[in-house]
């Protein structure tokens, strides 16, 4: 299976994932929950480089 397969199956909502030992459609739940991780994970670096920052400008202005 090629990338753009996988892209155009996870689109349409049909990508199947691995459960054990059988296949199951992604449904919109798990499409969410995937979307929100990955949403988190973003704004989880964000915060972690703007607390870097912040310590780098203050330790500068001392």
């Amino acid at each position: 299976m090629t990338y753009a397969n996988w892209v155009r199956q996870a689109k349409a909502g049909t990508l199947a994932t691995i459960d054990a030992h059988r296949l199951q459609p992604v449904g919109d739940l798990q499409a969410e929950i995937s979307r929100l991780k990955r949403e988190l994970a973003t704004a989880c670096e964000e915060r972690d480089i703007l607390k870097k920052a912040t310590a780098y400008f203050a330790k500068l202005s001392k």
